[in-house]
């Protein structure tokens, strides 16, 4: 903030004229600031805010950012709070934007594919919206009850369907933004080409509430396939894996929607610990949990595929869905990991990448570097194989920080070594910055800095958060 002889003074004054600006019931102060904006998934600390906007229209974003730029005001916007990264978190000098009240889908166009939410609209209500339309979105994750669709789009989400839709850079076609001095910015085209000069709106897009806070948001809506066939196969090792991944991804006409990997410590948790009834038993395998389009109903296509495999002996067993009750079984096993807690000590999560030719080796030393640092520790890696995505969760005790750095100089230590990335899906935030020069080059994190000067010259947005600071990142 601006220096003042008497800063608290100097936030009253700036309170009040918020309240005055977007309403008195939009700020909250104290006591009646809830506990679910203090603090986000990732947990590091509850902290209670200057102050909590809660905004309902793009221009109240816009009024309440002229006054936190004109005062010096840091602010951090909020979304689900679903984040991995710390990111959402306020500090206590931050005041809180929370788009929660800016929800509602303003169009459906099925004629040219495309759907316009309000940031704050959870993702299962515009999956629910293009569902209604007879489309579907390319985004899904397992948090979609409760994260919003501006945050994915803040965050570049991923999820299951990258394989076949991209991430959310690739699905979406307009937004409409706030920079950080309350200038509104909008391109909410629903052109497929718009070849018109610089697309800014894809600066926005997983720049984390940095450069600007994402009010509206128009994404393509994509046909939805006459069937899906799910199965989970087998298969003896990483590199067969990817083998079994080129085979389907040319024997498939349609291709596929989703191919997870799930080595044997996931899949011995799952099964011993977790209870679940899977067709395999446990072992030294790589199961795979796959999904494809299909043309007719019987699921043929997919069931085919998987027989070749096995023909050939890259595929040791398979088992196609022959319901959606068997569908839902199926991904049980995948999201298992959301119930470690319940048994397990206090996990700490990477969400990491590497080249596809690497994973075996990432995998294989992973495995040894973690039972080395964290003998008899619980431990599994799982991810989207297909899109060089691994996500790996260590479960040590005694839980807290000391074990979370010895994690962390473990797995990004072997990132940066192996040329991976320390974030596929899940961001950076604060919990990553440290890292980030793993991933990125001296020159890249200097453009970063340079584009954050640009649109946000006195760092009010989100500081602490990609890139630690200006000067940092100038290093």
């Amino acid at each position: 903030m601006v220096a003042t002889s008497d800063p608290g003074t100097h936030r009253m004054d700036l309170i009040a004229q918020l309240r005055a600006a977007i309403g008195a019931d939009a700020v909250r102060t104290g006591a009646d600031i809830p506990a679910r904006n203090r603090t986000d998934v990732a947990a590091a600390a509850v902290v209670e805010p200057v102050a909590l906007l809660l905004p309902r229209r793009t221009e109240h974003v816009a009024a309440a950012l002229a006054l936190c730029h004109a005062a010096g005001q840091p602010v951090v916007p909020q979304g689900g709070m679903t984040g991995l990264v710390d990111a959402s978190r306020p500090a206590p000098d931050e005041i809180a934007i929370s788009l929660e009240r800016m929800t509602g889908i303003e169009e459906v166009d099925p004629v040219g594919g495309t759907i316009t939410a309000l940031a704050g609209t959870p993702l299962e209500r515009v999956q629910q919206a293009a569902a209604a339309a007879g489309m579907m979105l390319g985004i899904d994750l397992g948090a979609r009850g409760s994260c919003s669709i501006g945050g994915n789009v803040a965050t570049n989400a991923g999820g299951h369907a990258v394989l076949r839709y991209g991430m959310m850079r690739a699905n979406v076609r307009g937004l409409e933004a706030v920079l950080a001095d309350g200038r509104v910015v909008r391109s909410q085209s629903k052109l497929v080409k718009n070849n018109t000069g610089y697309d800014w709106t894809q600066l926005m897009i997983g720049s984390e509430g940095t450069l600007g806070i994402v009010s509206r948001v128009t994404m393509a809506m994509h046909p939805r396939p006459a069937a899906v066939s799910t199965a989970l196969a087998m298969v003896p090792d990483t590199g067969t894996a990817l083998a079994v991944l080129r085979d389907l991804s040319a024997r498939l006409p349609s291709g596929l929607i989703a191919f997870e990997a799930m080595w044997k410590e996931f899949y011995a948790i799952a099964t011993g610990r977790m209870g679940l009834r899977l067709p395999f038993p446990a072992g030294d395998g790589v199961c795979l949990l796959i999904e494809a389009p299909e043309a007719a109903a019987d699921g043929s296509a997919l069931l085919t595929a998987l027989a070749a495999g096995m023909e050939t002996g890259r595929i040791d067993d398979a088992v196609v869905a022959q319901s959606e009750a068997d569908r839902r079984r199926f991904w049980s096993l995948r999201e298992s990991v959301y119930d470690h807690g319940r048994i397990l000590p206090r996990t700490v999560g990477f969400d990491i990448s590497f080249a596809l030719d690497r994973i075996a080796n990432a995998v294989e030393e992973l495995r040894r570097r973690v039972e080395r640092e964290f003998p008899g520790a619980s431990w599994v890696v799982f991810g989207h194989l297909a899109d060089c995505n691994l996500h790996v969760n260590i479960m040590a005790s005694p839980e807290g920080a000391e074990t979370r750095k010895r994690a962390e100089r473990l797995v990004y230590g072997l990132v940066g070594e192996m040329g991976g990335s320390v974030s596929a899906e899940h961001g950076i935030g604060r919990a990553k910055a440290p890292y980030l020069h793993l991933t990125r080059t001296a020159e890249e994190l200097r453009l970063m800095a340079d584009i954050k000067r640009a649109l946000d010259p006195k760092g009010i947005l989100s500081p602490g958060r990609v890139l630690p600071t200006l000067s940092q990142a100038e290093d």
